[in-house]
């Protein structure tokens, strides 16, 4: 929901202006008998626009002007004199952090929103879904698990990926095969052998619609540094770590 700031002192220099009829005022002071907000509370009184207060004087001029009140403890400022805004301001800083929170959640705000409107920096990298950064199509490194070793080490040199996956008859993804796969068959017969006999069955998937923050979690607990990415447990995609090292997530 847009917001912006009206200074109070420079609200009766014309910037009452800002403030539309079908906006809400939320006035922030912690006496509730800061002067400059005279002006304002005489103009939201009289084109009806809804006015909040925040303070901690629930008999100010504020407070009593105000359609709701915020009404905050009167605590001591930390600052050694008593004096200078600190406790207050953290205060009101807290209970705004609440607001926004509560009006996330009552507009259904959800992480394709934010990243909307977030696309930048590690905070929007990381709310990217799995299918803007997969690699697809003839990219991906796959072979039937019937395949013998000798094809299937070509294809995975060839896509380098680091990583094969195996799919049955069906098209299903069944296992996949890693460096550390080979190394624990690594024998005279491993070029003979079938890709079914040294994959790693059941592995870890992601959805195309996974952010990559959550690619990454799921990659960190499971310790492995790839996943493919599955529609009707049919590969689709395929993420590596180092993807998500090149858009920032990490």
């Amino acid at each position: 929901m847009p917001a912006h700031f009206v200074h109070p002192a420079e609200a009766g220099h014309g910037d009452l202006g800002m403030i539309a009829s079908d906006d809400v005022v939320l006035a922030l002071s912690w006496s509730g008998e800061t002067p400059e907000l005279r002006h304002l509370t005489i103009y939201a009184k009289r084109f009806a626009i809804p006015l909040i207060a925040m303070t901690s004087a629930p008999d100010s001029a504020l407070a009593e002007s105000a359609d709701h009140v915020l009404l905050l403890p009167p605590m001591p400022e930390a600052c050694p004199n008593g004096l200078a805004p600190t406790t207050s301001t953290t205060m009101q800083l807290a209970l705004g952090d609440a607001l926004a929170i509560c009006l996330l959640e009552s507009r259904g705000f959800s992480r394709e929103d934010f990243r909307t409107y977030h696309p930048s920096g590690k905070l929007g990298a990381s709310l990217r879904p799995a299918r803007s950064i997969m690699h697809r199509g003839d990219a991906l490194p796959l072979v039937p698990k019937t395949a013998p070793m000798s094809q299937a080490l070509i294809v995975m040199s060839q896509k380098g990926l680091g990583t094969l996956g195996v799919v049955d008859a069906q098209g299903h993804l069944c296992g996949i095969i890693t460096d550390g796969d080979l190394r624990r068959h690594m024998n005279p017969d491993l070029l003979q052998s079938r890709a079914q006999d040294v994959m790693t069955a059941n592995p870890k998937t992601i959805s195309a619609q996974m952010m990559a923050s959550a690619a990454l979690h799921l990659m960190t607990e499971a310790k492995i540094q790839a996943l493919f990415v599955t529609e009707q447990k049919r590969p689709v995609g395929f993420i590596h770590l180092h993807d998500l090292l090149r858009i920032g997530v990490v």
